[in-house]
This record gives C-alpha cells, sequence and structure tokens, in this order.
C-alpha cells in the first residue's frame, strides 16, 4: 500500500490530427508498457473519427479548436496534472515499450526531459528530406545555443513535473518541438537523449508534416528564439553587417580623396555615415535587451524551480 502511494502519477499525452487508423493501437500499447498511466488523448479538430475511436479504447479525450501541434501541447501541458509526462505522436511510429525504460530513466537521474531519438531500419519511417533537414535545424540551434540533440524534432519525449508547469509554449504548430529543446537548453535543465525504435506509419495514416513549409516555420522559429533569448549576440551580427556595408561603399570614396581631395559621390558618402549610425543603434539595442532578457531568464528559473519536484509533490500529498 506505501509502496502504491509513493508511485509517480504517469500521464501518456497524445496530440492527434485524423488519426483513426493508428490510435487503438497506440493507446492499447502504451496501456499494456505502461498499466498504472492515465493516457490522455487530446483531438485538433479531426474529420475522421479518431476521438471515437480513443475514446472506445478507453482513452480520456478532449477537444482543442486552435489547429497546429503547438496549439495542443500548451492545452495538454495546462490542464493534465501529473508527475511524469510521456508525449507521443498518435500515428504508431514509435515504440511504446521503451517508455518504463524513459520513464525509469527520468527517475533515476532526475532528469527534467528525455528525448527518444529516432532510430530508423525502414527508409520509408523516416523520410530523406525529414532527416536532412532535421539534422540542419538541429545544427542550427546547436550553433546558436552551444549544445543541442542529435533528434531535436522527435516527437517522442519524457517530462518532469518541473519541465511541464514551467514551460511558456508560444508555437502553434510542428515548431513546438524545437521549442522545447531550446526551453530546455536555455535554463541548463539536466536532459537526456536516448535511442527508441521508429517504424512506419499504419496503412490509412498520412503524415501532416510538410517538409518545406513547416521547415521554413521552424527556421522562423529559431531565428526568433535567437534573438529573443541571444538579443546581444543577434544585434551585434546586424551591427557586423552596416558596418561591413559601410566600408565596402566607403572604400572607393576614401581612395577618391586621397588621390585628388575631393568627395565626387556626396549621396553615398551619407549612406555610409548612416549605416554606422543604424549599426550603433542596433548594438545599443542588444546591450539593452540583453539586460532585459537575462531578467526574464532569471525570473523563468525561479518559475521552474517554485514548481515541487515528484518527490517534494508525493511527500506533500503524503497523510
Amino acid at each position: 500500500m506505501e509502496a502504491a502511494e509513493q508511485a509517480p502519477r504517469i500521464a501518456v499525452l497524445v496530440p492527434c490530427h485524423n488519426e483513426a487508423a493508428a490510435i487503438a493501437k497506440v493507446i492499447a500499447d502504451f496501456r499494456a508498457s505502461l498499466p498504472a498511466a492515465d493516457i490522455h488523448v487530446f483531438d485538433n479538430n479531426s474529420t475522421d473519427g479518431t476521438a471515437q475511436v480513443a475514446r472506445a479504447a478507453g482513452a480520456s479525450v478532449r477537444h482543442v479548436q486552435l489547429q497546429g501541434k503547438g496549439n495542443v501541447v500548451r492545452r495538454m501541458f495546462a490542464e493534465v496534472d501529473a508527475d511524469i509526462y510521456v508525449l507521443v505522436d498518435g500515428d504508431d511510429t514509435y515504440d511504446a515499450a521503451a517508455a518504463p525504460m524513459l520513464v525509469e530513466r527520468l527517475r533515476s537521474d532526475d532528469l527534467d526531459m528525455i528525448v527518444g531519438s529516432r532510430a530508423h531500419q525502414d527508409a520509408a519511417a523516416y523520410r530523406s528530406g525529414h532527416r536532412t533537414g532535421n539534422v540542419l535545424l538541429t545544427r542550427c540551434v546547436g550553433l546558436l545555443f552551444g549544445r543541442s540533440f542529435d533528434d531535436m524534432l522527435s516527437g517522442y519525449r519524457v517530462f518532469s513535473r518541473r519541465y511541464v508547469k514551467s514551460f511558456p509554449a508560444h508555437s502553434s504548430g510542428f515548431e513546438i518541438e524545437t521549442e522545447l529543446a531550446v526551453h530546455a537548453l536555455q535554463q541548463r535543465m539536466p536532459v537526456a537523449e536516448v535511442a527508441t525504435a521508429y517504424g512506419v506509419r499504419p496503412e490509412g495514416s498520412a503524415s501532416k508534416l510538410r517538409t518545406y513549409r513547416d521547415g521554413t516555420r521552424i527556421l522562423f522559429m529559431i531565428a526568433r528564439l535567437f534573438k529573443n533569448e541571444r538579443p546581444l549576440a543577434f544585434f551585434s551580427i546586424l551591427t557586423a553587417l552596416c558596418v561591413l556595408v559601410s566600408l565596402v561603399l566607403a572604400w572607393p570614396l576614401l581612395l577618391t580623396y586621397l588621390q585628388t581631395g575631393l568627395v565626387p559621390r556626396f549621396p553615398t558618402a551619407i549612406l555610409c555615415a548612416a549605416l554606422v549610425l543604424l549599426g550603433a543603434v542596433l548594438f545599443a539595442c542588444g546591450l539593452i535587451l540583453d539586460t532585459v532578457t537575462r531578467g526574464r531568464i532569471e525570473f523563468k528559473h525561479l518559475m521552474y524551480l517554485s514548481v515541487p519536484t515528484a518527490k517534494q509533490a508525493r511527500a506533500a500529498r503524503a497523510p
């Protein structure tokens, strides 16, 4: 009885859009691997009866009207209360049998997030375009934030309560995975990455990811996060570009002036001076915003620390 009371509450979160062909098996597999977990399916305007199939399979089903995976994850994190959260796509491509190992790793190492990196044996499971885009985007994040994951865009993750309740979700679509990774990197949370099997979608299930459209949105998300989280570096780059362009344009004017003592192209000279002034303004903006950002990061860290760990939450619930 005491052991049961001390067991963590586990929630399996499954965002879905038109996954009627796969969702029943996903629910059955996770119920078999995590029998004590509560399974929550959040249906995002499905038109193929996904919600009805999930409900018949025994999952708790809720509806999210705002379209996009980011909007669904935001609602999930806000509405579901647990000690450990398992986030997985509803397309039956991720290995449910690995869930107990991921949960135990999170608990034993006191981690805040584990990413289930995709290990595939079938080329159809992980298309080359998606794989290449994932590598490029992952390297961009590593370049901007100092470190990253091997599979930043995996849809299979395990979170602590601290992570979930301190995550300020802003994304609306598939760029949510990027935001999940950057939040952990920025807060220097203890995280890990574990290889998990990745399979082919079942017949009748189609990918909602659009390589170029969603890849472009993820790139814009990375740029926006770079500006918001490292403003001094971001505006310093813009400053350097302004100064560089000004020097390139001013070099012929300087040579002419040294030879003749005249400045024949005043508009170009004025443009060069304006670019240098613009660079100075951008650098000042970076300095100011860097101070603001440091205060915001400290506040986010305090919010993270204010959420009790799973052990603290269980101790508080104990009689």
